[in-house]
């Protein structure tokens, strides 16, 4: 009988070393594959951050051309500094296409509704400069959905100008818009209190009565600058330009009517261009696109300065006397 119990305490001993042995494997073996999956998560992580990496320091840059080639770059979108276009990104897109020893010509692909004066002006300044540094490369603007306003102001720096038969193009003017509020805080009962120092300080002020001699002021400044859009327009079209008073009116037309008007100079798209007009008919694009670190950077600023816009109308609406 105690032989009996003797035995029976070893198979007992031996089953649970047995047991906690399988256990410690089971649990050697579960770390083992946590481990593998911890590296492969890791290794897809690291991944994902040098793809990141890679748009946000090398994406933003443009492909160079390697023999004869026609060089693109894109005018998509409105017009302006922290927008789609703006001057910086052209003058670095232009100036990679001229360097580029094998360009033999320039396509401007345009798509754009317009947007900032000073930006349009400052980019059709820059394509001007660099026309008269390199007087054999030719410079043609291809317009394809839209190209009115700011955008039309870059198109006649150009050569020439090729539309698609129902682009539309012109809006030759300038605007400055808002609104008024003044009717309805008088339904709704509420005073306006307005402090400044300086009687031309609340100029446009929605919330008070349109000042006749503010309102001329703004005029004069807005014919001013539809002047020097209008200047830029003839010195860049020339006597191609079949001016009527509609022309300069902000009105807009389709391709067909803007090629008869003289606003452009024929039809085709950029290969068109590029393989007849140019005869080089590989393109290389230069456009300088932005960036995700050029992306968050925007995305972050316009975060902070509507934070810091939330802030001072708290100051104004707390009547705090702000100096600026």
């Amino acid at each position: 009988m105690a032989v009996r119990k003797k035995t029976e305490s070893k198979t007992n001993a031996h089953w649970e070393r047995e047991a906690l042995e399988k256990i410690a494997l089971s649990a050697l073996g579960e770390q083992k594959i946590a481990r593998r999956w911890g590296i492969f998560f890791k290794s897809i992580t690291f991944l994902y951050l040098f793809v990141l990496l890679f748009f946000a320091f090398g994406a933003s840059h443009t492909k160079g051309g390697s023999g004869n080639h026609t060089a693109l770059i894109e005018i998509n979108g409105v017009i302006g500094e922290k927008d789609e276009v703006n001057a910086k990104d052209f003058f670095e897109s232009v100036q990679r296409a001229y360097e580029s020893r094998g360009t033999k010509g320039i396509i401007l692909k345009i798509n754009s509704p317009g947007g900032s004066p000073v930006q349009a002006g400052m980019i059709n300044d820059e394509i001007k400069r660099q026309k008269k540094l390199h007087p054999l490369i030719p410079v043609y603007a291809v317009v394809e959905d839209i190209c009115a306003s700011g955008g039309y102001y870059v198109a006649v720096a150009a050569d020439e100008i090729f539309v698609d038969k129902a682009s539309i193009v012109g809006s030759i003017g300038v605007l400055m818009d808002g609104f008024g509020f003044t009717e309805t805080m008088k339904k709704a009962g509420v005073e306006r209190r307005l402090m400044t120092a300086g009687s031309n300080k609340a100029m446009l002020d929605p919330f008070s009565p349109v000042n006749p001699k503010q309102q001329a002021f703004v005029q004069e400044m807005l014919n001013q600058v539809h002047q020097q859009f209008i200047k830029v327009v003839k010195d860049g079209r020339g006597n191609r330009l079949k001016e009527s008073p509609e022309t300069f009116s902000g009105l807009f037309w389709n391709g067909e009517a803007a090629v008869k008007l003289g606003l452009a100079d024929g039809f085709g798209n950029y290969d068109y261009v590029a393989r007849e007009i140019i005869k080089a008919e590989e393109v290389v694009d230069f456009t300088t696109y932005e960036g995700f670190a050029d992306r968050f950077a925007r995305k972050f600023g316009a975060s902070l300065g509507s934070s810091m816009n939330e802030s001072l109308r708290t100051a104004i609406l707390n009547q705090k006397l702000i100096i600026k």
